[in-house]
């Protein structure tokens, strides 16, 4: 209905421009946005304002022009064919388009056809995307800050790619520098525990007693063996061993979750190993970019919008942070990324300006590299922080938390909010299955329109008459329902999952309101067929947007 109605206002606008002798930009795009308040239509467009510039006219006055020749070519089509039943200038020229019921409820013929399909879109073009998230460090298990970072990171790249995008998800491996040496050292004194000859932990270590376990296992595995190594030696043992055990725990909590990354990116061996930060730096240079300073090599990032210059090889010869993280970008767009997305913890919000700077240095525009600063989340239990009980040490696990409050619920409350906005998670609510569990709520709509299918033992069938849906809680069911393609689209260009969280959780309580009015199954055997389409639809665009969102979609509950 959006792509009919933007085709004929392209058209008319054409007529209009040059029946005035005036010219626009060639990129200049026509806006048609859903309307969030039904007494405004259904879509709304603010062409005559942006018009207004170039044709000197008042908006309004420009408005009831766009509307007459809209009208003309409304008027060459029957009654049966017209995509709306109004329209009207509002607000001093904004023009709301009021969909015709009898086109609005061929939206469920359409979903019945699409099924599992219903959504998709050739929006992204099959640009190609590659998104970076959660990429925790090795040194400990996945916390819930991880855990977000998973739920929004997946659901996004489920988002692109139901609209055309071809993505990729990649976990960056940091398994270099002084965090690996730092979990070697913790190990080792775990280690020398095991085997009897225990030594004071120092200050600067990881204490966690998730590192007992393994210092077990490495005793286990390897004896007293590490006693005859060179402290060095055993110390790089130990981190490695520390750092295997740690990511296969990581990996089967993402799995656990239904977070699968296509591409585990290891900093050691495709950054250090194969030699990726010599080129990268000599680029740097040859484009100008590059001093030394004080024994230091220096990027000369304040030409290029940072608020000061990075160091990028200290004094001592170690490269700083800075220095991988460029040579990794550079690598993406090198595979051929257009886009390239990272998700953040917002401890990094400051290190947003050098990367954009790198990325320029490079040649590369920084507009496609998007970062998401992902916020905390506080845990609530009757009404109060909370820190769950942990083996863990100072943070909570991911592990932890579905475990108590289950996959689909942990998945679906992390993508509750803007991904920069503080989350707070009701550990109460989240298990509870009531009305007021916004997970529970959705999934009770999908499980109550499988038994209202079960019990109606009916063929849903798209040859109906459509014109017996005229109720104004059924209008509304099928208005919530033709949004979701537009919903799904608009998440991926805000790279927000909350937007298609916040439509399914209002098409709920568009079928939770109509199902407490009306019968789906009755002795009205037309008006059954009519209803019994109508809710299949909503059991499918509930199905395929809990997919897209990686939560489960019972049948029965």
């Amino acid at each position: 209905m959006k792509d009919a109605l933007r085709a004929t206002l392209q058209k008319i606008l054409k007529d209009y421009i040059d029946g005035r002798g005036v010219s626009i930009p060639p990129e200049f795009q026509i806006e048609l946005e859903v309307t969030k308040d039904a007494s405004h239509g259904d879509f709304s467009t603010p062409l005559a304002f942006r018009l207004a510039q170039w044709v000197k006219a008042k908006p309004a006055s420009i408005a009831d022009d766009l509307v007459r020749l809209f009208e003309k070519e409304l008027d060459q089509l029957t009654a049966a064919e017209r995509p709306v039943s109004r329209m009207e200038v509002a607000g001093g020229g904004f023009i709301n388009f009021f969909v015709a019921s009898s086109q609005l409820a061929k939206v469920l013929v359409k979903i019945h056809e699409k099924d599992l399909s219903y959504g998709e879109s050739n929006f992204g073009e099959g640009k190609k995307v590659l998104i970076e998230f959660v990429s925790a460090n090795p040194t400990g298990p996945l916390t819930i800050a991880h855990g977000r970072q998973a739920a929004v990171g997946d659901a996004l790249a489920r988002i692109l790619e139901t609209v055309g995008f071809k993505v990729t998800k990649e976990y960056y491996l940091n398994d270099a520098g002084l965090q690996m040496d730092l979990l070697g050292k913790s190990v080792w004194y775990r280690y020398r525990g095991q085997v009897g000859q225990p030594i004071g932990m120092p200050e600067e270590s990881y204490k966690g007693e998730y590192l007992i376990p393994i210092a077990r296992k490495l005793k286990e595995q390897e004896g007293d063996s590490l006693l005859g190594m060179s402290e060095e030696e055993a110390i790089k043992k130990c981190s490695q061993f520390a750092a295997d055990e740690i990511m296969k725990g990581i990996r089967e909590d993402l799995q656990t979750i239904n977070v699968h990354f296509d591409r585990y990116f290891s900093e050691t061996q495709e950054i250090y190993n194969s030699g990726l930060i010599g080129p990268t730096i000599e680029e740097l240079r040859k484009n100008g970019l590059i001093f030394d300073e004080d024994g230091a090599l220096w990027f000369r990032s304040t030409e290029l919008g940072d608020d000061k210059n990075r160091v990028l090889r200290k004094s001592s010869g170690e490269y700083t942070y800075l220095t991988p993280d460029i040579a990794y970008h550079r690598n993406k767009f090198e595979r051929g990324f257009g886009i390239l997305v990272n998700l953040w913890g917002p401890d990094h919000h400051g290190y947003i300006p050098r990367l954009k700077a790198a990325c320029k240095a490079l040649g590369y525009s920084p507009d496609n590299l998007k970062i998401l600063i992902v916020q905390l989340v506080t845990l609530y239990r009757q009404g109060k922080p909370v820190r769950m009980s942990t083996r863990a040490g100072e943070f909570v696990t991911l592990r932890e938390l579905f475990k108590e409050v289950g996959v689909d619920a942990t998945r679906f409350f992390f993508l509750l909010r803007r991904v920069e906005s503080h989350l707070d998670f009701d550990l109460d609510l989240a298990k509870e299955q009531s009305d007021e569990n916004p997970v529970y709520y959705l999934q009770y709509a999908h499980a109550r329109i499988s038994s209202i299918l079960g019990f109606a033992q009916k063929k849903v069938t798209s040859g109906v008459n459509l014109e017996r849906l005229n109720q104004a809680e059924e209008i509304e069911l099928i208005k919530k329902l033709q949004e979701y393609p537009e919903f799904l689209i608009q998440a991926s260009q805000a790279l927000e999952p909350y937007r298609v969280v916040d439509s399914l959780r209002d098409l709920a309580a568009s079928f939770h309101k109509f199902y407490a009015l009306h019968r789906v199954v009755s002795e009205d055997e037309e008006l059954t067929q009519a209803r019994l389409l109508l809710v299949d639809a909503v059991r499918i665009v509930l199905r395929n947007g809990l997919a897209v969102l990686g939560i489960s979609h019972p049948a029965k509950m």
